[in-house]
């Protein structure tokens, strides 16, 4: 296994050097992806990269979180790398369980490894109802229960079978990407695996969500793929059939 960081970022000023540092005893090449962002990031981002060896993709403008994952993982792709471990630059992501992740990983190459948020107590109720509604749709759209929350940005992709999927034109590039990419895994027959984590919220992290137009991305996202389970349902469900039979046949 070939594994490589990805950290998408824009504008994350205050949170992503410290991220870099606490990332360094992991001795794993860490790849940041930086999504048009401004003045004050561009420095921060220079300082990092003459302190640290890192690999520095930038995008011309802001694209979305989705466009900047994509491009990291074309370019994972494109130098060896197996496996791609996505963190979000806010460093709320908890950095002590990145061997888990790397463990689980290993263990199950092919799986698609996601983070299950712990959330502290302080989480605003309405991001937590917010996340049970996405969690729903995601579970009607694959008809299981395989993804424990498609919205949290720690996971490890598979290489080979994300860019495969990749290639699908109209996969959402901002807030939706994340769920979108996870469902479509699944369609592709691509096994998970659920890790239970720690959300800690540091001064100086920012949301980059919209309330308005990322809510309107989000829920045309789950129009799409409500149709495109429609039209998989036979597969989806022959796929939960023959899964069963195998569990029972192993059973003594």
């Amino acid at each position: 296994m070939k594994l490589c960081i990805l950290l998408p970022t824009f504008n994350n000023v205050d949170t992503i050097e410290g991220l870099v540092a606490a990332l360094q005893p992991f001795n794993y090449p860490i790849v940041i992806v930086n999504d048009g962002s401004g003045e004050a990031m561009n420095a921060v981002l220079q300082r990092i990269e003459n302190q640290w060896e890192i690999t520095l993709i930038r995008r011309p403008g802001n694209g979305g979180k989705g466009a900047a994952v994509t491009d990291g993982i074309r370019w994972a792709k494109n130098n060896g790398f197996t496996h791609v471990l996505q963190m979000d630059a806010d460093h709320q992501h908890c950095v002590a369980d990145v061997p888990r992740f790397v463990n689980a990983a290993t263990q199950h190459p092919r799986s698609l490894i996601l983070g299950k948020p712990i959330f502290p107590p302080n989480t605003p109720r309405a991001r937590l109802n917010g996340r049970k509604i996405s969690i729903v749709w995601v579970w009607i759209e694959t008809l299981s229960a395989e993804i424990k929350d498609p919205l949290f940005g720690y996971r490890v992709y598979p290489v080979t079978e994300t860019a495969r999927t990749l290639k699908w034109p109209f996969i959402g590039k901002r807030m939706e990407f994340d769920p979108e990419i996870a469902v479509r895994l699944v369609w592709q027959g691509v096994p998970v695996v659920n890790l239970e984590t720690a959300v800690t919220y540091h001064d100086g992290g920012i949301s980059h969500f919209h309330y308005f137009y990322d809510n309107v991305r989000i829920s045309w996202m789950h129009t799409r793929l409500f149709i495109g389970m429609l039209l998989r349902m036979g597969i989806l469900l022959g796929r939960r059939f023959i899964r069963r039979l195998k569990v029972r046949q192993a059973r003594p």
